[in-house]
């Protein structure tokens, strides 16, 4: 048995760590992709986790991670959670676990922007656009960044998601400029012609196509929510809510109280390290992107089992550190699987591992049906009505 109303849950969402790809996997050509069982192959069974392993990553899955065996008891409750939404952005998975699926597919530009849009950035701006093409980021920053150094241009970019990225040298285009065209881009697609789920500012620092660095002060300018989010309820209804990371973005700030921009996931989980020093009751939700921004897009499954490791270690803080009357719930919002062809997200299931030190013993919570599960599961906690979307399983922990 386990405490049945916590006084605080932690959600941290290890951005792009899917475990296996989804029944639906076939209509975004990621049949075959599996980013944690990718990683633990490239790692040859070295691959050590032993915080998640004792939560239960593997038992969540019909064949192990290599090196990550499965154990008799797990010190929690494991399963795997299926999208729903129509995409496999961040900002689809992030949305849908707060309540809100999002059902049409927004647009995506497999063929660059078209041309009434550049047009008004290069008007807007006074400055020409270069790029227009889906690449990855840091092959276009490396291609073009020269370039973008000499003449103050805009390299322009995009991906298999619905996102319009524009990047550019922290010290040709201050930050506050380029925040500002980026702002103007979002309202240029905020629908009904163009529909688009992110605008991505991307900045960089380095003297040459050699040493280029994107930089941490990335700032994402997402479409509003299309309508209210478990955040927004449990604001209403006094519940404290706090966002670590990129969630501030994907939700454009909207039912939370208590906001953190990480620099790095170190950075983040320092920040979750002061969050859990602090007395409150609420929920406090966490994305740590570099999974998915530094390894999963760059197709490096060593550097991204690296970073599933000195994850793994500061887990083992937040473990300790727990209360009793805390719950802890760990997920991912889609796969990027490093091990898979291309360079963009793979439509996979995702972990959720569930863990109190209150508990008693550990189980399988299954496959859940959507990602809504989760936000379900912590209005549940806190006697808050939401949209009615997705099934909590406190009743089962």
């Amino acid at each position: 048995m386990s405490i049945k109303n916590y006084k605080r849950i932690f959600g941290i969402v290890m951005d792009s760590v899917g475990t296996g790809a989804a029944p639906d996997a076939a209509k975004f050509d990621d049949i075959g992709s599996d980013t944690l069982g990718h990683v633990g192959e490239a790692y040859k069974g070295k691959l050590q986790i032993p915080n998640l392993q004792k939560l239960g990553i593997s038992n969540l899955r019909e064949t192990p991670i290599e090196g990550v065996a499965k154990i008799d008891h797990p010190i929690g409750y494991y399963g795997k959670m299926q999208e729903i939404s129509a995409g496999k952005d961040s900002m689809d998975g992030h949305w849908e676990m707060m309540g809100l699926p999002v059902e049409k597919p927004l647009i995506t530009f497999p063929n660059g922007f078209p041309d009434d849009i550049i047009e008004k950035l290069e008007d807007f701006s006074g400055r020409k656009v270069i790029g227009n093409r889906p690449e990855s980021g840091t092959k276009i920053i490396a291609e073009l960044g020269e370039q973008q150094m000499k003449t103050g241009d805009l390299i322009v970019y995009t991906s298999g998601d619905s996102v319009l990225q524009i990047a550019a040298h922290e010290t040709v285009i201050p930050l506050k400029e380029l925040y500002r065209i980026c702002e103007y881009a979002r309202t240029l697609v905020n629908g009904p012609e163009y529909t688009v789920g992110r605008i991505i500012a991307r900045p960089y620092v380095g003297p040459d196509k050699d040493h280029f660095t994107r930089t941490a002060n990335r700032h994402d300018f997402t479409l509003e929510p299309i309508g209210k989010t478990e955040l927004d309820f449990l604001q209403a209804a006094g519940v404290h809510t706090v966002g670590i990371g990129k969630i501030n973005d994907i939700f454009s700030g909207h039912g939370i109280d208590e906001g953190y921009h990480n620099e790095s996931n170190m950075d983040g989980m320092d920040h979750v390290d002061h969050v859990m020093g602090e007395d409150f009751t609420g929920f406090a939700f966490t994305n740590l992107v570099d999974f998915d921004a530094m390894y999963g897009h760059r197709r490096n499954p060593i550097g991204f089992g690296e970073a599933l490791m000195d994850f793994d270690k500061r887990l083992g803080t937040v473990l300790k550190n727990l209360k009793d009357d805390d719950l802890l719930m760990i997920t991912a919002d889609h796969g990027n699987d490093p091990g898979f062809k291309g360079t963009d997200h793979t439509r996979e299931r995702v972990p959720l591992l569930v863990y109190s030190p209150s508990m008693t013993n550990g189980g399988t919570l299954g496959v859940r049906k959507t990602f809504a599960d989760f936000g379900a599961t912590v209005l549940d906690n806190f006697n808050v009505t939401g949209n009615g979307v997705g099934t909590g399983f406190l009743e089962e922990i």
